[in-house]
């Protein structure tokens, strides 16, 4: 019986599926490499000694997708796959309902039909929108300011209502913060196309000297320092809070919402500075303008996930900042030799 694993090449699949098969789990990971590439799963071999099976498949290729099923004895899934670039969301915003939410539908179809119906869903923390108060609660009013974040929600909702249908479901949705760090091994993490648009490897950039300076957007929010606060997690501990809500999942049935998060906010200069005293490096940055429906704060309130999951992250800022700047500076170019 193995485990699917959508867009397991990616930066929070390859982290997950270390931790599945350091934990004694068959896995198959599909993935259309779009924004990933296959030098990860070599690199997920070499830390774990275990291979993957894997197939280069686009989710919106159902038959391509129901050969996986076919030739597989699946029985449960952690669903990655998805574009998630929100700004490219709101220019190109057909392409991300489309991919995302008719790639799900086709999964969902095949779970269905080949008996595999436990499902752990990689959703996020935009589906707060804007909060009007923090820390967030699993039970705080749904909104979203972009395509992307719109995507996930309206999943989770899909999700939802397979269950309705079906009560031999068991969905379990993980709602991320913001995840950084890498491997302790430095052999996987966080490898962007062009340029990052998550803040830490942009910052581990600038350490390194491949990008000139970092630009904070806006310093006039309602917070400490002036710059936003977010809830960084470190992507091993997002990774297995997988293996505890697939464990969860392989006893209930129903619809379960989780936030996975520190309950930490951190603000833009306070990653900086941590980067630079938990590496040594200095890290160049420049006031610029504020970007458009960025928000002064946003941190989890985790303790659901503690009580009903026994997960809780362990890693603090200086362990993601030097981790991630472990990953970068042994591969300035990410996955390219």
């Amino acid at each position: 019986m193995a485990i699917l694993i959508t867009g397991g090449a990616g930066y929070i699949g390859s982290h997950a599926m270390v931790e599945f098969l350091e934990a004694g789990k068959e896995l198959v990971c599909v993935d259309n490499l779009s924004n990933s590439k296959e030098t990860s799963l070599q690199r997920v071999k070499q830390i774990t000694g275990k291979e993957v099976k894997f197939y280069k498949v686009d989710l919106l290729d159902i038959d391509a997708l129901e050969k996986v099923f076919l030739e597989n004895n699946i029985e449960s899934c952690i669903h990655f796959a998805g574009l998630k670039a929100v700004g490219e969301s709101c220019s190109k915003p057909l392409l991300y309902y489309h991919n995302n939410i008719t790639g799900t539908l086709n999964l969902c179809k095949l779970l269905s039909k080949y008996n595999a119906k436990r499902i752990v869903f990689s959703s996020s923390a935009t589906v707060y929108g804007k909060p009007a108060s923090v820390p967030i609660t699993e039970d705080f009013p749904l909104s979203t300011t972009n395509p992307y974040g719109e995507t996930k929600l309206m999943i989770e909702r899909i999700l939802k209502d397979l269950w309705a249908s079906d009560n031999e479901w068991s969905v379990s949705i993980l709602r991320y913060f913001n995840p950084i760090g890498a491997h302790k091994s430095g052999l996987i993490g966080e490898d962007p196309r062009d340029i990052p648009n998550n803040l830490l490897p942009y910052v581990a950039q600038v350490a390194l000297g491949k990008r000139e300076c970092l630009s904070v957007h806006g310093n006039d929010y309602n917070t400490h320092d002036g710059t936003g606060v977010r809830d960084y997690i470190h992507v091993v501990d997002l990774a297995k809070a997988h293996l505890c809500a697939l464990e969860r999942a392989e006893k209930i049935t129903g619809v379960e919402y989780f936030n996975i998060g520190t309950g930490k906010g951190y603000s833009v200069l306070d990653v900086v500075k941590a980067y630079e005293e938990a590496t040594g490096a200095k890290v160049n940055y420049k006031i610029g303008p504020r970007r458009p429906g960025d928000i002064d704060e946003c941190y989890a309130n985790p303790e659901k996930a503690y009580k009903i999951l026994g997960w809780k992250a362990q890693y603090n800022l200086e362990d993601m900042c030097k981790d991630s700047y472990n990953w970068q500076s042994k591969n300035p170019n990410g996955y390219e030799e």
